[in-house]
């Protein structure tokens, strides 16, 4: 084998490894990724997961595995409303404490809490209510595609920058490849899965916040800068690392950060839910 495709081989590797890994970092860090824990009651080790993300139609289950005659306190209510908490008292079945959080609209938000009891001593969960946001079902035909586009075109950035670091001589052609993937999964699928999540196509700048779409329309912008010098300038180094440095940068924000949410104190009076699924 060539020494060069040996080098290419390796530096393929690399930038699959170093998307993997900013994947993770971002998938779990941020505010969807459910939250993870154990307490210890009558000397054995409860472990619990919360979720913080669901998809809306149903209530979002919560199960924990608990000692016989343990009880719970569960409360909750809508985030960013006038809600007062609503207070739900659990008994342990079959091994089991269960209960639903309450089913929302698309970006509507509940704050939970829950607190096992042990006789009048209470072990609770976290330190702080949870939140979790509900969201619309995305069809794999839209999904599937979406991630698998966002995440080559992580591949194809980092192997373009190592390409322009070493003074390769595809530096141009990884750049159109990259740029193309963003826009696809990026600006075409990206919306698409919005507005099945969330009933709206796009709520970054100017119309919103949303740090995934705008996080997203400036690396896409970088990118784009890169590929016009690069038609001119096809040894230029600057501008495909300096897009490359920007998608890293934009990967390392987490997931769903200043996402989607509903804003229950400026909506219409909504029937506060109190029947629980235990």
């Amino acid at each position: 084998m060539k020494k060069d495709t040996i080098k290419s081989i390796l530096l393929w590797t690399l930038s699959v490894v170093l998307m993997l890994a900013l994947a993770i970092y971002q998938r779990t860090t941020g505010p969807t990724y459910p939250v993870r824990g154990k307490v210890e009651i009558k000397g054995e080790t409860v472990k619990f997961k919360l979720l913080r993300s669901h998809d809306t139609g149903i209530d979002a289950p919560v199960e924990i595995a608990v000692p016989e005659g343990i009880k719970a306190v569960f409360r909750y209510k809508r985030y960013k409303s006038h809600d007062e908490w609503t207070a739900v008292e659990l008994s342990e079945k079959d091994g089991k404490i269960k209960v639903g959080v309450p089913n929302q609209l698309p970006a509507g938000k509940v704050q939970y809490q829950i607190a096992l009891m042990d006789g009048e001593k209470a072990y609770p969960l976290t330190e702080e209510p949870i939140i979790i946001r509900f969201k619309g079902v995305v069809p794999d035909f839209v999904l599937i595609p979406h991630i698998f586009f966002m995440f080559f075109a992580m591949v194809f950035s980092i192997r373009t920058g190592f390409e322009a670091i070493l003074r390769r001589n595809k530096t141009y052609r990884f750049t159109s490849i990259t740029l193309f993937l963003l826009l696809l999964g990026g600006l075409i699928l990206g919306p698409i899965v919005q507005k099945y999540a969330f009933d709206a196509y796009w709520t970054g700048w100017p119309w919103g916040h949303d740090l995934t779409d705008n996080k997203t329309i400036v690396a896409f912008i970088f990118w784009l800068i890169a590929w016009f010098v690069l038609r001119k300038k096809p040894e230029n180094r600057l501008w495909p690392l300096v897009a490359t440095f920007i998608m890293l940068a934009v990967y390392l924000i987490p997931h769903s950060v200043l996402g989607s949410e509903l804003d229950f104190t400026e909506l219409e009076p909504h029937p506060n839910q109190t029947e629980i699924t235990q």
